[in-house]
């Protein structure tokens, strides 16, 4: 690594260090309202479906695929299906890769 890289990843974490460290050191002082925080609960499930639905709709990253044909969004129902049924998230993980590798290898063998 060159002395210029080393500068500038110390500049990007201090700007950033920067920029978030005084709301960890006032947040004792400021009380937000209960609504925020009841809002706010919902933050890390929308940030996740934003990221992995796409992922999952379309897997080439050019058009939605709705078919059989697209192992991830049938490895995605199953995983729905078994999150639903159990509450239990490592099933639900291991049901979903494995419906998501085996349907991937059915897909190549026998297409």
């Amino acid at each position: 690594m060159s002395k210029q890289e080393f500068y500038l990843i110390g500049a990007m974490a201090l700007v950033t260090f920067l920029i978030r460290y005084p709301l960890f050191a006032f947040s004792s002082q400021i009380r937000l309202p209960s609504q925020l925080i009841e809002a706010l609960k919902y933050l890390p499930p929308a940030i996740l479906t934003a990221i992995v639905v796409p992922a999952i709709l379309m897997p080439t990253g050019d058009k939605i695929l709705l078919s059989y044909t697209n192992a991830k969004l049938v490895g995605a129902i199953a995983a729905m299906l078994v999150g639903w049924q159990t509450q239990n998230l490592l099933a639900t993980i291991v049901c979903g890769m494995l419906v998501f590798f085996s349907w991937q290898w059915s897909l190549t063998v026998f297409n």
